[in-house]
């Protein structure tokens, strides 16, 4: 089943407080009658896990680099000459 999100989203936000739509049976109506609820610790802890993980990549990124290599100059095919 492919739903397209726009129509969706209009609708909801025409809608007041509860009002949303429940994909579970594929209706609009009050999602706390549904029965349809977002416990508030499931939300925190995902929204921190997604932080933590969003800082993680972060730093990962800026402390993996290539080590700096010790290159010494070129010597030239020819001796320097003394004057």
């Amino acid at each position: 089943m492919e739903m397209q999100i726009r129509p969706l989203y209009g609708r909801v936000l025409e809608g007041k407080d509860n009002f949303g739509y429940n994909a579970a049976i594929g209706e609009y109506g009050d999602l706390v009658e549904a029965g349809v609820v977002d416990p508030a610790k499931v939300t925190r802890t995902a929204l921190q896990s997604a932080a933590s993980i969003a800082g993680l990549i972060l730093t990962t990124d800026a402390a993996v680099a290539e080590a700096p290599k010790d290159e010494k100059p070129m010597q030239s095919a020819t001796p320097e000459l003394e004057y």
